[in-house]
């Protein structure tokens, strides 16, 4: 509410404002300043409840918080659930995927597949290409493919 003033903060201000203002004019300012802000909100709020009559019955319960696009998609979309959004966002669940992968990586030992390697090669043939293939010799470098990288 406050924009996270803390209790140093308010109490420096206020010295700040009796020093800037003096200690006689400064209870008028507070008035005047709590005066405008009931003003300003009975402003607001009668500008608010014209555009209501002005929308119809249908728009009784309207609130202008909803106009926030992040608000609207909240409440329209992710709370009602009247168009499946949650069974498309869980379609959306890799993990299993993810792992599947991570496996197949894991059982293919060290050798590195280029693109235009023997496991590309083998895949065009029928082969599995995620077979385990030869280890790389101690000192051996794996195949470097540039368009990979």
């Amino acid at each position: 509410m406050f924009f996270n003033i803390s209790p140093l903060d308010v109490v420096a201000i206020m010295l700040l404002a009796v020093i800037i203002f003096g200690p006689d004019k400064l209870p008028k300012l507070i008035q005047d300043a709590s005066r405008m802000i009931r003003k300003l909100r009975e402003f607001s709020d009668s500008a608010k409840e014209d555009i209501r009559k002005e929308l119809g019955p249908e728009f009784k319960d309207f609130e202008f918080e909803d106009l926030n696009p992040k608000t609207f998609v909240r409440k329209n979309l992710l709370d009602n659930d009247s168009l499946g959004l949650k069974d498309i966002r869980s379609s959306f669940d890799l993990k299993d995927e993810v792992a599947a992968v991570r496996e197949a990586v894991q059982e293919g030992g060290r050798t590195v597949r280029t693109a235009g390697g023997p496991a590309s090669a083998a895949a065009a043939n029928g082969a599995d290409p995620l077979r385990k293939s030869e280890p790389l010799r101690p000192g051996e470098r794996p195949p470097f493919d540039a368009d990979a990288t």
